[in-house]
C-alpha cells in the first residue's frame, strides 16, 4: 500500500492507514469532517464524487460512466455538470452524488476528488470534506494548501493509459480506480460500457474493460478502499433523466409534433432529444436561422391546430417578445420552454440563474394574457410540460414553462412517471357540426364571450375561415384599429380569459408545523427545492421551526394561496437565484408583507449549497 503526501511545505496528511484482510483491503472506519463548519459527516447514507480536468479530456464521458453505473445498480443518483462555453480547454468537472434516497440536487460535500489537473484541485477543495480522497493524475504535482487534512494519492493514470496505446484513456483508467476506492467490482461496469462503446465494436468495449481493470488493479494495489457506498435500494429499475429531457417527453405524450429551435445552451438539449426520437411518432423537427423565426413557425403550425412548440433560453426569449404579442393578439396557443441561463446579454452562457422572470411576466409591448409555470422536479417538468400544451390551447394564449440549466442540464435517478396522469384537453375547438349550422360567413373566431374564450376553428374545417390578425379587430376577424369601442371590447375579452384560472394546486408548503406557528417561511421557485429542503431539515436539527413554501407557478399568480401562508409566518426568507430578488418584489407587488420580506440571492452561476440557504436563515432569524 503506498499513501503519496501532498506536495508543499506544511501540508498536512491525515492518517490513511489500511489494514489488509484476506485478499482485499478495506479502510479503518474513520469519521469525516465537514470542510468548511468542521462538524462531524459520514458517508451513510450518500457518497460524493467528483472528476475534473480540462475540456476535451473526455470528463463528461467519465462522469456519465460512474453515474449511470450506479444508476443501474439501484441507488439514486444526481449529477452535475460545471463547464466552460468553450468546445476544448477552460476547467470542467462532472460532480456524482449518489444515495440510499430520492435526492434533488448535487450536494454541498465532496468525499473523493479525481483531479487531472491542478486546477481542478484549487477550484474544487472547498468541497472536500475533512480526510477525504484527493487521486491526481502523477503527471503533474499536486499543491495542497497548508492545513488542509486530506489523503493524497499519485496514480499514473496517463502512463497506463499509454500503454494501452491511448492516453486519453486515462478517464476509463480513473473509473478503474474510482470501483477500487469503493469497493466496486469492476464488472459492474460492462453494461454501461457495452451501452456506450458497443455500436463501435466489441475490440472498442474490450479496450475500455481493460483500462477499467487496470485502473481497479492499481488501486486496490497501491491504495485499497478508502470509502463504503450507502446501502443499495432495493434494485429496481430507475429512470435517469434530466429536466430537458422530461420536458420533451412530456410534450411528446401530450400530443407534440411540432418543435421549431435555434440552437442556445442551455436547451439545446430539448431539440436534440427531438431530434432522436420525434420522427417515431411522426413529429417534426425545424432548426430555424434564429429565434424569431423558430417562434413565428411554432405559432403557424398551432395556428394550423398542430400541437407545437419552441425552446430558448433568455437572450431567444428576448427576441420572441413581439411574436409572442402575436400569439396574445390573435389567440393562438403556444407552448415556449425557457431553460434559464446567466445574464445580460451573452451573460454566462453555461451557467445557471433564475433572472428571466420579469420578462416572462411582463414582456411584450401591450398587455396580453399568459401563463407561466415553473417546474421544480424532473418529475414536474413532465407532467407541467403536457399540461402547459392543455393549458395553451384551453385559454388560447402563449404558456411559458420555466426551468433552469440547473435543473434542465442535471440528470437524476427516478422511480418512474404515471403516463395515466396525462390528459389532453383541446379546449373550445369548434365541430364541423356546429359550422355547418351557421350561415354562411357567421362564424366569429373572437366571438365575445363571458368567459373571454372564443370557440376555435381548423383551416380547412367548413365555414371557418378567418384571418388571425396581430391588428386589433372585431368579432369576425375584420381589422378595427380606429374603432375605440371594438378596442376596449376585445380587450376586456382577452384579459378576463385567465379570470377563472386559479394555479393554487401548484403551490406547496413542506414542514412539520403550520405557518402560523413557525419561526421563519422560506420561499422558493424551480429548482432550488431540493437545497432549500435540506437547508430546512439543519434548522429542524438546531431546534428551529421553520416551513418551506414553494411555487411552480407564478402567473397568474395564486396570490390568495400565498397571502395566506405569508400573512401566518412571522418572517419570510425568499431564496433565488438572481441579484434583485425578482420573486420577492413580484411577492410585494402581488400579496404586500413587505416588513416581513428578507432576501437570499445568488447570482454568481453556480446553483444555490444547502449550507449557504442555512447559513441565511440562521442570519434572519437571529439578527432578524
Amino acid at each position: 500500500m503506498k499513501c503519496m503526501p501532498a506536495a508543499g511545505a506544511g501540508s498536512i496528511i491525515a492518517n490513511c492507514c489500511i489494514l489488509t484482510v484476506g485478499k482485499g483491503v478495506r479502510a479503518v472506519a474513520k469519521e469525516l469532517h465537514h470542510p468548511a463548519t468542521g462538524a462531524p459527516t459520514t458517508l451513510t447514507g450518500e457518497f460524493n464524487w467528483k472528476v475534473g480536468g480540462q475540456q476535451g479530456e473526455g470528463i463528461d464521458s467519465t462522469g456519465e460512466i460512474v453515474s449511470q453505473t450506479l444508476n443501474r445498480l439501484g441507488y439514486y443518483v444526481y449529477q452535475y455538470r460545471h463547464f466552460m462555453s468553450l468546445i476544448k480547454g477552460g476547467h470542467t468537472n462532472y460532480k456524482v452524488r449518489a444515495a440510499d434516497h430520492l435526492i434533488r440536487h448535487h450536494g454541498d460535500e465532496l468525499h473523493v476528488l479525481i483531479a487531472f489537473d491542478q486546477k481542478t484541485i484549487d477550484h474544487n477543495l472547498h468541497e472536500l470534506v475533512r480526510d477525504g480522497v484527493i487521486v491526481y493524475d502523477d503527471i503533474f504535482k499536486a499543491r495542497i494548501p497548508e492545513g488542509r487534512q486530506v489523503r493524497v494519492y499519485g496514480v499514473p493514470l496517463t502512463k497506463i493509459a499509454r500503454e494501452l496505446g491511448n492516453p486519453i484513456m486515462k478517464n476509463m483508467v480513473a473509473v478503474g480506480v474510482t470501483a477500487a476506492l469503493v469497493g466496486l467490482p469492476v464488472e459492474e461496469f460492462r453494461p454501461t460500457i457495452e451501452a456506450r462503446f458497443g455500436a463501435k465494436g466489441g475490440q472498442v468495449v474490450e479496450l475500455n474493460m481493460e483500462a477499467l481493470r487496470r485502473g481497479f488493479e492499481y488501486g486496490v494495489r497501491e491504495i485499497g478502499q478508502v470509502a463504503t457506498l450507502p446501502q443499495r435500494p432495493e434494485v429496481r429499475r430507475r429512470l435517469f433523466i434530466s429536466g430537458n429531457e422530461a420536458v420533451a417527453f412530456g410534450a411528446l405524450a401530450a400530443g407534440c409534433r411540432f418543435l421549431a429551435a435555434y440552437p442556445i445552451t442551455p436547451a439545446t438539449e430539448i431539440m436534440y432529444w427531438f431530434l432522436k426520437n420525434f420522427p417515431k411518432y411522426g413529429g417534426v423537427v425545424v432548426q430555424a436561422e434564429d429565434e424569431i423565426a423558430a417562434v413565428n413557425m411554432a405559432i403557424g403550425a398551432n395556428y394550423a391546430g398542430v400541437r407545437a412548440m419552441t425552446s430558448t433560453s433568455g437572450p431567444g426569449i428576448s427576441l420572441m417578445q413581439e411574436a409572442v404579442g402575436l400569439a396574445g393578439m390573435s389567440e393562438t396557443p403556444l407552448v415556449i420552454v425557457d431553460v434559464m441561463r446567466g445574464g445580460p446579454s451573452t451573460g454566462l452562457p453555461t451557467k445557471t440563474e433564475q433572472s428571466d422572470l420579469n420578462q416572462l411576466i411582463f414582456g411584450t409591448h401591450g398587455e396580453i394574457p399568459r401563463i407561466v409555470l415553473t417546474p421544480a422536479t424532473v418529475e414536474d417538468c413532465f407532467y407541467m410540460a403536457a399540461e402547459a400544451f392543455n393549458l395553451a390551447e384551453r385559454y388560447q394564449c402563449p404558456v411559458y414553462l420555466v426551468s433552469d440549466l440547473s435543473l434542465g442540464m442535471s440528470r437524476q435517478s427516478i422511480d418512474g412517471l404515471d403516463y395515466g396522469r396525462i390528459r389532453i384537453d383541446r379546449g373550445s375547438l369548434i365541430s364541423q357540426e356546429e359550422l355547418d349550422a351557421m350561415e354562411r360567413g357567421a362564424y366569429k373566431r373572437y366571438l365575445v364571450t363571458e368567459s373571454g374564450i372564443s370557440p376555435r376553428s381548423l383551416p380547412g374545417m367548413r365555414n371557418g375561415r378567418y384571418v388571425a390578425l396581430g391588428n386589433e379587430h372585431d368579432e369576425a376577424g375584420t381589422e378595427e384599429i380606429e374603432d375605440t369601442s371594438t378596442r376596449e371590447i376585445q380587450m376586456k375579452k382577452r384579459m378576463r380569459k385567465l379570470d377563472g384560472l386559479d394555479l393554487g394546486q401548484y403551490v406547496d408548503y413542506y414542514g412539520d408545523e403550520p405557518a402560523d406557528r413557525v419561526d421563519l417561511l422560506l420561499v422558493g421557485w424551480g429548482s432550488t427545492i431540493g437545497r432549500i429542503q435540506e437547508a430546512v431539515e439543519r434548522l429542524a436539527a438546531d431546534g428551529y421551526k421553520v416551513g418551506h413554501l414553494h411555487l411552480r407557478a407564478l402567473h397568474p399568480f395564486p396570490k390568495d394561496k400565498v397571502r395566506g401562508y405569508l400573512q401566518a409566518a412571522p418572517k419570510v426568507l425568499v431564496v433565488e437565484n438572481n441579484y434583485t430578488g425578482q420573486l420577492a418584489g413580484y411577492l410585494q407587488r402581488e400579496v404586500g408583507f413587505h416588513e416581513k420580506l428578507h432576501g437570499c440571492n445568488k447570482y454568481d452561476g453556480d446553483p444555490f449549497l444547502a449550507s449557504e440557504i442555512y447559513s441565511r436563515a440562521r442570519e434572519v432569524l437571529i439578527h432578524g
